[in-house]
């Protein structure tokens, strides 16, 4: 298997640490749909990252779909839950975070176009996303250790690389200090060498 993604993608971190959780030998290949030379478009159409190329020439996309493949396909450190309530609620938070990542890229993206060419009123709905992800999440823990209360799992990866993605990009937001909760859940995820060898610094 080969992954195919950039470094500083929240969406590739997330399968990079269900990867390294589910101690799956994988390659990576660092690639950017940015890039003009960028074979991306070749493996998923809708020319986004995270894929991942399987050993019999199946391409799968989507960071939902391949943390899903990749935990089915190894037994050992289950991240999700046998199909029933408690796994729609990893979803759920899954959802939730892969929301905040998808709204914090745009407004990324939005900002990397010629000042008068961007759009403050997309800027602020996005961000008002961003807002309002980081309260139902921080509600939504509690005094909780984990997303799921007492043991890790997928939703804790979403949620973290969401995190570490605001972290990284937009330092502005100070969500650590308005929202304690969510980040000794970081500062805990952090500790877990699966997410300090993939945090994002560029």
């Amino acid at each position: 298997m080969k992954l195919i993604g950039s470094l500083t993608s929240p969406f590739v971190r997330k399968v990079r640490v269900v990867l390294a959780e589910k101690k799956i030998e994988c390659g990576f290949e660092i690639d950017s749909p940015w890039a003009p030379e960028s074979n991306v478009p070749n493996l998923n159409p809708l020319g986004k990252i995270p894929a991942l190329a399987l050993d019999d020439d199946i391409v799968l996309f989507d960071s939902r779909v391949i943390s899903e493949y990749l935990d089915n396909v190894a037994p050992n450190n289950k991240l999700m839950p046998a199909p029933n309530r408690e796994r729609t609620e990893v979803k759920r938070w899954e959802a939730l975070a892969d929301g905040v990542c998808e709204a914090a890229l745009l407004v990324h993206l939005e900002r990397k176009r010629p000042e008068a060419q961007q759009s403050a009123d997309w800027i602020d709905r996005q961000h008002g996303k961003i807002i309002r992800g980081l309260d139902y999440m921080a509600n939504q823990l509690g005094e909780n250790q984990w997303c799921m209360g007492t043991h890790f799992t997928l939703a804790d990866i979403s949620v973290g690389c969401a995190l570490g993605y605001l972290e990284l990009r937009f330092p502005e937001i100070d969500w650590r200090s308005k929202h304690p909760s969510l980040a000794q859940l970081y500062d805990r995820l952090m500790r877990r060498p699966t997410f300090a060898e993939t945090e994002s610094r560029g």
